[in-house]
């Protein structure tokens, strides 16, 4: 495969020419396999254009909206599109809620006394237990405990009985909007129970009320199972502040017992660093053989974690996003791989038998075929677990040492993270004027939330989101990045002060005023939630300008999975101008086509872009941009 479609990062170069020589089955020949006729992009045309449907046994069946040709329950092309994406919203947001009920959970066990982590930010548990009409007396641990039930309460609401959570966080427009369209929701639970019902056969195949539920779905599940999860991995961990942090595949030495926590939740990875930090268990390693023990940030758990801890010679630094894991897992530097809820491959086993790592699930969702050994995180247990993987990762170390020659000098750099609504306010003085009047004097045009995964379809790894990224600061478009592609940022050096010099010079000069960044490490994917709070203050603080009015976008570039998904569905019911790619499977469908690219401006004043050259899209939406300046006056 042409390197240009491998990866934008030379250490993913580089490992893959490993992973041939090697002879093991990887993602990029795997990806190239699929496609036909001799180009890797290409699938066959009707599930590409989202009009394939087999949920009964009357299928599989496809659709021709052209030609009337419908499945045999006679749903149209446009049904079939919207309800296939309406079922990957409910699966990405059933993983979201999966999330955020661990966090809860592990919340509570804390409150409890029962966990080795601590309320870390109880301004914020305060804060945050007030604005959703929570008491606040007593004791942080009783106030931890009270909010717990709460928001239990609310996530295990009925569809039809409206949420507490959004009513008392959205913006009072958008709650009014919502409310005439009958898409404001009630639990989470109950929402994802209503959209999958929905998608019966024979029970909703119109693509108009489809979109809506999908809408009505996104909206709980951004201020249910991505707000409320965040700001309490806030409260329990700490809440992002700016700070230097490793990045890339040279953070690995194999001179290191080296355990990577991996997937999307922190709280294993949160337990080893704080037990790896204890001098017992660097003798313990030393004792091995080993120089030390280092836990390596990966993925999405470690994008929650270097946001919120900063590096030491334990918690040494972080790799990349998911595309890299096979790069990783190839380096021969790991000892100890500790999958999660979300992003480990079905490869994985056959990594760890090569390249002589351990293999341990860590979430009871995660199952690989013919690894047996597990350990389920549990709250109350976390202590103890994070030993039992500490002591594995040991005994292992000699054993990877003796048969598994390394990969040594690959590329390492530093990025700034740590950037959250709390610490830019702090940066900026402790209000969000001096950011406005940046954007109401021109020096920033506007703000693109880049909430992206990575894909190989068109590009290789992270290569279209990082010129996305590029276009956008060259246009004088402050970008806060989020999800994998938010490793994208950090690997390629655009969340290093010197990228400055890849900016536009109204927004070159900010960076230079502040000494931050053009791209801020804002979090991972589960923070859109996170970031539509932010644009609801800035829209407070101009005086409560409509959403859809606002000099803000958002963007991915490399959308992936089913959470994106649901992740640029609540963006348009939001009112965000919305860029996309690549183009979903929606092309067999033209009227869905129409009503996400051009009518649903008048349903909730937002627009889906899927242009899919970086300079056209940047360009696009820093037109929405100047036409929303105009409107306000700025």
């Amino acid at each position: 495969m042409d390197k240009n479609r491998i990866s934008h990062h030379e250490s993913v170069v580089r490992m893959y020419d490993r992973l041939k020589a090697d002879g093991m089955t990887n993602l990029w020949d795997r990806y190239e396999a699929q496609g036909m006729g001799g180009n890797p992009d290409q699938r066959c045309p009707f599930c590409m254009g989202g009009v394939r449907c087999d949920l009964c046994s009357n299928g599989p069946c496809r659709a021709d909206v052209a030609k009337d040709k419908r499945g045999v329950c006679g749903i149209t092309g446009d049904g079939m599109a919207m309800r296939m994406m309406l079922l990957r919203n409910v699966m990405g947001s059933a993983t979201y809620q999966y999330h955020a009920d661990q966090t809860i959970k592990t919340l509570r066990a804390t409150a409890k006394e029962q966990t080795p982590y601590k309320i870390s930010e109880p301004e914020k548990l305060m804060d945050f237990a007030a604005r959703l009409g929570v008491g606040t007396s007593g004791t942080n641990e009783e106030v931890a405990l009270r909010f717990c039930d709460y928001v239990e309460g609310e996530f295990n609401k009925k569809y039809y009985e409206p949420s507490e959570i959004v009513e008392k966080l959205a913006p009072n427009e958008r709650k009014e909007l919502w409310k005439k369209l009958d898409i404001f929701p009630g639990g989470i639970y109950a929402e994802m129970m209503f959209s999958t019902s929905s998608c019966l056969t024979n029970v909703d195949g119109y693509y108009v009320s489809l979109a809506l539920k999908a809408m009505r779905l996104g909206i709980a599940m951004a201020y249910q199972s991505q707000i409320v999860n965040e700001f309490c991995q806030d409260i329990l961990f700490g809440i992002p502040r700016p700070h230097k942090m490793r990045v890339d595949l040279g953070v690995l030495d194999p001179d290191y017992v080296n355990i990577l926590p991996n997937g999307h939740e922190p709280f294993l990875g949160f337990a080893l660093v704080q037990a790896a930090r204890k001098p017992e268990w660097q003798e313990k390693a030393k004792a091995a053989g080993a120089k030390g023990l280092r836990i390596i940030a990966n993925i999405e758990t470690g994008q929650e974690m270097i946001q919120r801890w900063e590096m030491d010679d334990v918690f040494y630094g972080f790799t990349g996003n998911w595309i890299m894991q096979e790069a990783v897992l190839a380096s021969g530097c790991v000892d100890l791989f500790a999958a999660d809820m979300n992003c480990s491959m079905q490869v994985d086993p056959m990594y760890a038998d090569k390249y002589h790592f351990k293999l341990v699930p860590v979430s009871e969702l995660v199952v690989f075929e013919g690894v047996n050994e597990r350990i389920n995180y549990k709250p109350e247990k976390a202590e103890a677990q994070a030993a039992q993987l500490l002591e594995m990762a040991i005994a292992n170390f000699p054993v990877r040492k003796k048969n598994v020659e390394a990969i040594t000098g690959l590329p390492m750099s530093e990025a700034v993270v740590g950037f959250s609504t709390e610490s830019i306010l702090a940066a900026l003085g402790g209000t969000l004027e001096p950011l406005l009047e940046a954007i109401k004097n021109g020096a920033i045009r506007g703000v693109a939330g880049l909430v992206s995964c990575t894909s190989l379809r068109d590009n290789g790894q992270d290569v279209h989101s990082v010129k996305v990224a590029k276009e956008l600061i060259k246009r004088d478009i402050l970008v806060l990045s989020m999800g994998c592609g938010n490793a994208a940022m950090q690997v390629a050096g655009l969340c290093s002060p010197e990228a400055k010099e890849l900016a536009g010079p109204g927004l070159k000069k900010i960076c230079e005023a502040l000494g931050t960044p053009p791209v801020l490490s804002y979090g991972t994917c589960t923070d859109t939630g996170r970031v539509a709070d932010l644009i609801h203050h800035v829209s407070n603080a101009l005086g409560g300008v409509a959403i859809p009015d606002l000099p803000m976008v958002a963007a991915a570039p490399e959308y992936m999975e089913q959470k994106a998904t649901i992740d640029a569905i609540f963006a348009l019911a939001f009112g965000l101008y919305t860029y996309v790619n690549p183009i979903p499977p929606v092309t067999g469908a033209p009227n869905l086509v129409k009503l996400l690219t051009e009518d649903i401006k008048g349903v909730t004043g937002a627009l889906l872009d899927v242009e899919t050259d970086a300079a056209k899209a940047a360009g696009n939406m820093l037109a929405h941009i100047e036409a929303n300046r105009k409107k306000l006056g700025i």
